[in-house]
This record gives structure tokens, sequence and C-alpha cells, in this order.
């Protein structure tokens, strides 16, 4: 892949580097990337684009040809003309019409979830890898509770963003919200998708999470109980991530929901 030298760097982490180059977003990722995973990513977005979710479609993965990093795999999308959805949350703060952005950001998770995608890696199946990979964080007796929790799940094959917080939703140009990182994507239980996000939003921005939960139980009709259900498995999942910064706070919702 080439990168061109007007690109325009916009997220810079450890493990990647993304660029805004003409009409693409490329994320470049270090060194020590899978080149399976990337090629997941973009499938998993492409099996998405097909049922009709708005996305910005994969259009190359391939290895950077030349620069800082060559040799690195990278991910190119369409890039969608718009702003983020927080610097759109900044602007409807400042206007007051925060309550109606944020129920469209609801919505979107609602939407995206009604959809279907048997073809997709199934919820269950990556949870329990991931409570697997707690070993050393988490003892074997609460493990094993949490693997008994996950197989109880009910069956379901409905798309599941798996990291659906503002920075990966785009308000474009036309209006329209589209949805973008579907690395972590399953098909699975809406229940457990909303938790994840719950989760997310308690990690990085705790003021805005009960009123995201409360907002998706009013919009999807369901109780707050078959949310906060999860919390012990989501935040087991979170742990075998292995962030330093956010142990201590998964631990306490794992021992909180498992009765330690």
């Amino acid at each position: 892949m080439i990168i061109s030298e007007n690109a325009v760097v916009i997220v810079q982490r450890a493990n990647k580097v993304v660029y805004h180059d003409g009409d693409r977003i490329i994320k470049v990722f270090n060194d020590v990337k899978p080149a399976s995973d990337v090629f997941n990513e973009s499938l998993n977005t492409a099996r998405v684009a097909e049922t009709g979710i708005r996305v910005s479609e994969p259009l190359e993965v391939s290895q950077v040809e030349s620069g800082e990093y060559e040799g690195c795999w990278a991910l190119a999308n369409r890039y969608v003309p718009g702003k983020n959805l927080h610097q759109a949350f900044d602007e409807a703060e400042a206007n007051g019409t925060f309550d109606e952005v944020f129920d469209r950001f609801v919505d979107l998770q609602l939407e995206v979830q009604g959809f279907r995608a048997p073809l997709l890696n199934r919820q269950k199946d990556k949870l329990n890898r991931m409570i697997s990979d707690t070993k050393g964080i988490i003892d074997a007796t609460t493990r094993y509770d949490l693997h008994i929790r996950v197989e109880g799940m009910m069956a379901d094959e409905r798309v599941c963003h798996g990291d659906f917080v503002p920075s990966n939703v785009i308000l474009g140009d036309d209006g329209e919200l589209y949805l973008c990182d579907w690395a972590h994507v399953t098909a699975g239980a809406p229940d457990v998708d909303a938790a994840m996000t719950y989760l997310l939003f308690s990690l990085r921005h705790p003021q805005s999470a009960e009123r995201y939960l409360k907002r998706y139980c009013e919009r999807a009709d369901v109780a707050r109980q078959q949310i906060m259900r999860w919390m012990p498995v989501i935040a087991a999942a979170e742990l075998s991530r292995g962030r330093k910064r956010d142990e201590e706070f998964l631990k306490g919702w794992v021992n909180v929901y498992t009765g330690e």
C-alpha cells in the first residue's frame, strides 16, 4: 500500500496509526500485528456492509511499501466526509440539541442490532476465549462461573459491534450516521453488546454511562437488569486485553457480580 505525502495523521496509538489520505482512511498496524487479524477486520466490514448497515467500506489490505512503516500491514477504507460523533456531541451540548444527537447514537446501535449476519464470529465463542485468557488475573472458580454464564446465553445471530462508542461513529455531511472499526464485531445477543458499551462509557466517559444505559433500556424496551447481568462477563473479557490502567476497575465489576 502506498501512503501519499499529503496523508494526515488523525489517530496515533501504541499499536496503530490512522491516516486520512484523500478518499481513503488508512489504518497502519505495528509490525507485531498478525496479518490474519487485519484481513479478518476487512472481512468483517465487508460482511456487515452486505447486510445494508452504513459503513466505511473496505478498499484494500496490503503491506506498506515504503517509509517509516514499510512492511507493516495496513487496511484502507473509504473516507466518509463528516465529523466524529464526539465533536458532534460537543457542538450539540453548546446549541442545546444534545439529547437529540445522543438518541440518534442509541438508535443507531439498535438499528445495527436489528440485522443478522450468521457468518460473523460467534459472540459466545469470543467471550469464552477471552475469559480463558484471564488465567493469572481471575481465579479458576470465578472463570468457571463466568463460562457457565456464557454457555447459558440464548443463541442469536444479530450484529453486535463490540466497540460501539461515539469515537467509532461518523456524522456524515449527508446527515447519516456511519459506523466504523469492525475489528470486534460478532453475531450474538444485543444485551451483551449494550453491556459492553455501558462498560466502555464507564471506563472513558463515566458522566455519560448512566445516561446511555437509561436511554438504551427505554428505546429498546428492555429491563436494566437484562444488561447488568452481563457485566461480570464483559468485565472479564476486557481484563484479557491486559490494560493495567483498567485492571482494578474491571476486577471490581467481576467481584461485585459474582458475589465476592
